[in-house]
């Protein structure tokens, strides 16, 4: 399976990058696509000073961009967006497939005092459910976003469903580089799968903090090790994944046999 990691820096209503990459993505038989969080949209911060009709605006026209690139391309678009529905804003993931779209509320929103999204967005506080999963040629992706794959729980989802590669959009910043990569590789390595994330690069300055978004967009291997990554700069990667190695590394290590063994029900 051939995917790719598009690393921006936030890209507004602008969509000539968006072309241009993804062209070279189709050339190279790229099925996949993935961008980090708030590239297609202006940074969380900004958003809170944008009225909800600019932000409907602005979500109509990507949605109409990203539907007319899948089709063109024959090439599924996986991207975090901003949607507004009855003059609320939901923090989701839309994957734009050739034939059909799909989308992914955010379930758990970082809720800190100085990045609270979990008060601005309108998505419902709700018992957890199944991240968003999909095949492409009998290979299994599942969507979660980058603060989701704190939490266990939504793991036992994505062990319960065989899922082959997570799709992590992430907006990592500040001095998480090392907790990132040390937490990507853990979960890869625990639940013998792939991780492929996206982060954005760029820079965001307020009155307290600069938030330096670092990229390092990466594919974690089924074994808990690093494929590739990227650094800090704009830059395309294009990865290839094997189903076939995701069943070798959970025979070798036999993680979920020995859970079956003990008759633990894992969440569907």
């Amino acid at each position: 399976m051939r995917a790719a990691v598009l690393q921006l820096n936030a890209q507004g209503m602008s969509s000539t990058k968006l072309y241009n990459y993804i062209r070279i993505a189709h050339n190279k038989d790229v099925k996949v696509l993935l961008l980090g969080e708030y590239v297609l949209n202006p940074f969380f911060k900004e958003l809170q000073s944008m009225s909800v009709s600019m932000l409907k605006e602005q979500a109509e026209h990507q949605i109409k961009i990203l539907k007319e690139l899948s089709s063109t391309y024959n090439m599924t678009i996986v991207v975090p967006l901003v949607v507004v529905k009855r003059h609320k804003a939901y923090k989701t993931v839309a994957k734009f497939a050739p034939n059909s779209t799909t989308y992914y509320q955010q379930q758990l929103l970082i809720n800190y005092n100085h990045w609270n999204e979990e008060k601005f967005f309108a998505n419902e506080i709700k018992p957890l459910k199944s991240p968003m999963v999909f095949k492409i040629n009998g290979f299994k992706f599942a969507v979660m976003h980058g603060f989701e794959i704190h939490f266990d729980e939504l793991w036992s989802f994505i062990d319960a469903k065989n899922v082959d590669a997570v799709l992590v959009p992430s907006v990592s910043t500040f001095d998480s580089y090392e907790r990132w990569k040390r937490l990507i590789l853990t979960r890869a390595f625990t639940h013998n799968c792939y991780i492929l994330r996206a982060n954005r690069i760029g820079e965001y300055q307020d009155k307290e903090y600069t938030w330096k978004f670092y990229g390092d967009s990466l594919l974690a291997s089924p074994n808990g090790d690093i494929l590739t990554h990227l650094g800090n700069k704009e830059e395309l990667m294009i990865v290839d994944m094997s189903h076939q190695e995701v069943l070798q590394a959970r025979r070798s290590w036999g993680f979920k046999d020995m859970l079956n063994k003990r008759q633990v029900t894992l969440s569907t």
